[in-house]
C-alpha cells in the first residue's frame, strides 16, 4: 500500500476550492453590528422664552457600515435623555448607505427648556463642573439587499454621552447596538 499511487483530480480540486470560497464568503457575510460615534455637538438656536429656554443643536454623527452589502433605512426619531427625563429628541432623514463605508449625518436636535427646568439644581451643579451627561436611544429600520431579496432589519442603538455644557465638547461616549435581521 506505500508505494500506490494517488490519482489527481481537476475536478475534486475544483469542488475543494469552490467549497472553501463559499465557506469564506458565509463567514465574511455574517451580519455585523453598525457603529456610531457622536463627533460634535453646535448650538444653531438659543431662544429665551421667559421663564424658560428652548434650545437647536446639530449633532455630528459618524456611522460605520462595516457589512457587505448596501443598507436603506427609514427616518426615525432619537430620543434625548437628561437625569431620567425626555429631553428632546434629534432627527434622522431616511438615507442609505453602502457596504463597508462610513458617513457623517447631521442630525438636528431640539432640547426643550421647560423639561431642563425640572432639572436645574441638577444642570446648574453640571454646568459648574462642566460635566453633562445625555443618554440617547434610537430604533433604525431599513433594509439590506442581498442579490435579489431585501433583509429587513432593526437596529437599536443606546449612547451615553459625556459633553462639557458650556462649550458643548463631547468629552467620553459609550455606544452600544443591536442588530436584529428577519430572514423572511
Amino acid at each position: 500500500m506505500m508505494g500506490k499511487k494517488v490519482k489527481w483530480s481537476w475536478s475534486s480540486a475544483i469542488i475543494g476550492a469552490a467549497s472553501a470560497a463559499a465557506a469564506t464568503a458565509l463567514i465574511s457575510a455574517k451580519p455585523k453590528d453598525p457603529t456610531f460615534h457622536v463627533i460634535s455637538i453646535s448650538l444653531t438656536s438659543f431662544k429665551l422664552n421667559l421663564p424658560v429656554l428652548d434650545v437647536e443643536l446639530t449633532l455630528t454623527v459618524h456611522v460605520t457600515n462595516p457589512n457587505i452589502v448596501p443598507i436603506h433605512y427609514s427616518s426615525t426619531t432619537m430620543s434625548i435623555f437628561y437625569d431620567g427625563s425626555l429631553l428632546g429628541s434629534a432627527e434622522v432623514q431616511a438615507g442609505s448607505q453602502g457596504p463597508r463605508s462610513c458617513q457623517l449625518l447631521h442630525l438636528p436636535a431640539r432640547l426643550d427648556g421647560v423639561q431642563l427646568a425640572h432639572h436645574a439644581v441638577k444642570f446648574v451643579a453640571d454646568v459648574a463642573r462642566r460635566v453633562m451627561v445625555l443618554d440617547a436611544a434610537v430604533d433604525i429600520g431599513g433594509t439590506a439587499k442581498v442579490l435579489w431579496w431585501h433583509h429587513k432589519f432593526m437596529i437599536r442603538v443606546d449612547s451615553r454621552i459625556t459633553v462639557d455644557p458650556v462649550f458643548l465638547d463631547v468629552i467620553d461616549q459609550q455606544n452600544t447596538a443591536e442588530m436584529e435581521i428577519s430572514l423572511t
